[in-house]
């Protein structure tokens, strides 16, 4: 019996070709690799519901380039309901963030967090998370669509419809796996295997995203010395209170106070020192910055300062078209409140135009790669040269 294809059906059976071939680690294109492999950093055993399990380690895939060009290698760290799979590639077989990167002459790390994927993570521990399929297209994928927030009508980068049954977000939504639903926990345990990771493999660069901020901040805080630079796209915020994007006419409402240490839900090393987080005083802005931004929250008057996260260069870096369009300059603003100085690129303002919170997979994903990588030689001049 002889099958037919329509034109559609051609072009969903090339994809589904493209995308199965993807899978396979991206072909580093004639980057000559001195090393690859990948390590377990952290962790320790524990006897959960009378068993002797180890928990709390982190994962790392590594690759080395022979031509190392700088100094500190690049560590990768995934959001909430993600994987490494972020960084190595895209859901429709182009290059990712780590073959850039690995181009420009970093090495590159890139990890899956405790209690998540290849750091696997006994249930008996504590309740996971599963991403809902809707939610993911909202948030993530084509929120165009559904516009529940001022900017998510700009959303044009991601590649294809964004909805399921369209081959490129079937093989995203596939690569979303459980994560642990508890902040605190989370936080910890993530902060706790960067922290092992860098003692084992040295002084780097942290690149976070999403969920994965807040570790960030506390990693950075806990080993500032290992830490050399720290770049958040798109980190978890705003500081102290969620928003919440309910679409039209109202589209932002004041969500639960999830940061109660303004960065994160676990304790930073402020000073004047924070016994408690119910030493931590806020207060909110009296109106938005401007049409479609949240408003903000903010320390009381004397701010406490973070002195750890002021000694390294940070960038935050945020979409035109991301659920954290209307609140990514509360996170910059609190952070300068705190004396930090952060670097700020709203790729909107930049010139770079359409991108939602998936922009390490969207189609300009290389472009904003470049935009990094362009911060990042200057903020560590002193530091390219190779080992």
């Amino acid at each position: 019996m002889k099958t037919v294809f329509s034109g559609a059906g051609m072009l969903a059976l090339a994809l589904a070709l493209s995308l199965s071939a993807s899978a396979a680690p991206a072909d580093s294109g004639g980057v000559p690799v001195a090393k690859q492999g990948y390590l377990f950093a952290g962790g320790k055993y524990e006897t959960i519901a009378g068993k002797r399990v180890m928990t709390g380690q982190i994962y790392a895939e590594f690759q080395i380039p022979k031509n190392q060009t700088h100094r500190y290698p690049i560590v990768m760290v995934h959001g909430a309901i993600q994987t490494g799979t972020n960084f190595t590639g895209t859901p429709d077989g182009r290059e990712g963030w780590a073959e850039y990167f690995l181009r420009q002459g970093y090495a590159v790390y890139v990890v899956d967090q405790p209690g998540r994927a290849r750091a696997s993570y006994d249930s008996s521990e504590g309740a996971q998370a599963f991403p809902e399929l809707e939610t993911t297209e909202q948030r993530f994928t084509a929120p165009e669509k559904f516009k529940l927030w001022p900017q998510a009508q700009m959303h044009t980068q991601w590649p294809g419809t964004g909805m399921a049954g369209d081959p490129v977000f079937d093989q995203f939504y596939a690569s979303q796996v459980p994560f642990v639903r508890t902040p605190e926990k989370a936080q910890a345990m993530t902060r706790d295997g960067l922290v092992a990771l860098l003692e084992k493999i040295g002084p780097a660069v942290v690149m976070t995203h999403s969920q994965s901020g807040a570790m960030g901040w506390l990693t950075a805080d806990a080993k500032p010395d290992l830490v050399k630079a720290l770049i958040q796209v798109e980190p978890s915020g705003p500081p102290v209170h969620d928003v919440d994007m309910v679409g039209a006419p109202e589209y932002l409402h004041e969500g639960a106070e999830t940061r109660p240490w303004g960065l994160a839900a676990i304790p930073l090393n402020y000073f004047p020192r924070a016994a408690t987080a119910a030493d931590m005083q806020y207060i909110e802005e009296d109106r938005p910055l401007g049409p479609g931004l949240a408003r903000c929250w903010k320390q009381a008057i004397p701010a406490r300062q973070l002195p750890n996260l002021q000694k390294m260069p940070m960038l935050v870096v945020n979409g035109e078209a991301s659920f954290h369009a209307p609140f990514e300059h509360c996170t910059v603003k609190y952070l300068e409140q705190a004396g930090v100085k952060v670097a700020w690129i709203d790729l909107g303002r930049a010139g770079i135009h359409g991108n939602g919170h998936m922009m390490m997979l969207e189609k300009n994903n290389l472009e904003i790669a470049a935009t990094i990588e362009k911060w990042l030689a200057k903020a560590l001049p002193a530091e390219t040269a190779a080992r």
